[in-house]
């Protein structure tokens, strides 16, 4: 029998610890995210519906991001027991310099528009996590202010060859005398992706003001009076910009983009130099030839050739291929830190996020970027321990397995073509 007895009055106070409550809002919605999926729903409920949709639809029916997500889901890791990692390192080394983290920001295009302070923002939290920060082109703020908000951090620009080549020799030109230190030449948005969502909107640059757009700002006040009173958005290499998003690719991208256009840049770009987009093994080999220094298997997060090849599942045959001899990154459907630590594990040097940074900074600005890097951080982290793994580098593909949910069926035209060979 348990003897029982009044409790004392201190042991009623001390299980009674009250939370201080948190007073500012920003502060609470934010710190109350604890995965990047949170953030999402934070920023849907913050942001009007076609910058929201721009940021997470993707190209016609979405089944290349849909399936990109699924495949990270598809994962099966095989911890280590009995091997303490107490002490857990995420710094890496990736294209002559250093990251605390195994992954960096991506470039996204229209940026303030999701949230007014945009590319500042997401260079900034990269400078103070210590991770690289790439601009896209298609920005919208220019090469030298993203220098000024991260000065000492590492700044990477993405390049895309526009149907005037000037315009793009001069973005390189700056780029080199900024500073950046590596250059993404991207080379999967000859056209335009048809993004569904974007059409339905009526989703254009700049916004237009519709009944549909006004009923959908009523309860989102602080999206409109953030950028109704900020300075007007101003792209890094568009002098116009009026239309929809697909209208405004296609005026200034070259369908005859080529690898002709891959040298001359890679004679003018002094630092390192990669290439986005990247979706074959047999590209992969081409590509070494002309002088890359590395790769990221990507297909622009689904948001151009629906039915693309998944990055995640291409990324053990490209490692296995040209690992050696090339730095071989990769993007799309990563989520959380758990799908980098896979994506590490299967070979890749490092990874880049879009959506996930774009989620923080519509749910809060700068802090929500912040919040963004520091969830995946502690993902990562907690992955790690609970594999066994103290660093980065002691991550191999023995620690994952990749589930099977397509299997692909063989071509019989295929199959017989190589069977003469």
């Amino acid at each position: 029998m348990i003897r029982r007895q009044f409790p004392h009055p201190n042991e009623i106070f001390d299980l009674l610890k009250f939370k201080k409550p948190e007073l500012n809002p920003k502060k609470r919605r934010l710190s109350n995210a604890l995965t990047v999926s949170d953030l999402r729903k934070i920023a849907k409920r913050r942001t009007p519906a076609a910058a929201f949709d721009y940021t997470d639809g993707a190209a016609e029916e979405e089944i290349s991001m849909h399936r990109s997500v699924q495949a990270f889901r598809d994962v099966e890791f095989h911890p280590d027991i009995l091997k303490p990692a107490e002490h857990v390192n995420t710094s890496v080394q990736i294209l002559g310099g250093s990251s605390a983290l195994p992954f960096g920001i991506a470039p996204t295009g229209f940026t303030r528009l999701m949230q007014t302070q945009g590319e500042h923002a997401g260079a900034a939290a990269a400078g103070a996590a210590g991770i690289p920060f790439t601009l896209s082109t298609l920005g919208t703020a220019s090469i030298e202010d993203v220098k000024k908000a991260n000065p000492h951090g590492r700044n990477w620009f993405q390049l895309y060859v526009m149907r005037d080549r000037e315009i793009s020799y001069g973005l390189v030109e700056r780029a080199a005398k900024a500073g950046f230190d590596t250059l993404m030449f991207t080379v999967d948005t000859p056209i335009a992706g048809h993004r569904l969502r974007d059409s339905r909107n009526g989703f254009s640059i700049p916004p237009q003001i519709s009944l549909g757009t006004v009923l959908n700002a009523i309860p989102r006040p602080w999206w409109w009076i953030d950028f109704l009173t900020t300075p007007k958005l101003e792209f890094a290499s568009l002098s116009s910009t009026g239309g929809t998003v697909g209208e405004l690719l296609n005026s200034a991208m070259d369908p005859t983009i080529s690898y002709e256009d891959l040298k001359v840049i890679r004679e003018m770009w002094p630092g390192k130099i990669v290439v986005k987009g990247v979706q074959t093994v047999e590209d992969s080999h081409r590509l070494l030839d002309h002088g890359v220094d590395g790769l990221v298997l990507s297909n622009h997060g689904g948001r151009q050739l629906d039915r693309a090849p998944v990055p995640f599942q291409l990324l053990p045959k490209v490692v296995r291929e040209v690992g050696k001899d090339a730095t071989v990154m990769i993007d799309t459907g990563i989520r959380t830190g758990a799908d980098i630590v896979a994506s590490m594990a299967l070979g890749a040097k490092f990874t880049l996020i879009g959506r996930a940074y774009l989620y923080g900074l519509m749910a809060g600005g700068r802090e929500g970027v912040d919040r963004t890097i520091e969830i995946l951080r502690t993902e990562i982290e907690r992955t790690m321990a609970l594999l066994g793994v103290s660093t980065v580098e002691e991550l191999e593909p023995r620690h994952v397995t990749q589930l099977q949910r397509l299997t692909p069926i063989q071509n019989d035209a295929v199959e017989a073509a190589e069977r003469t060979l």
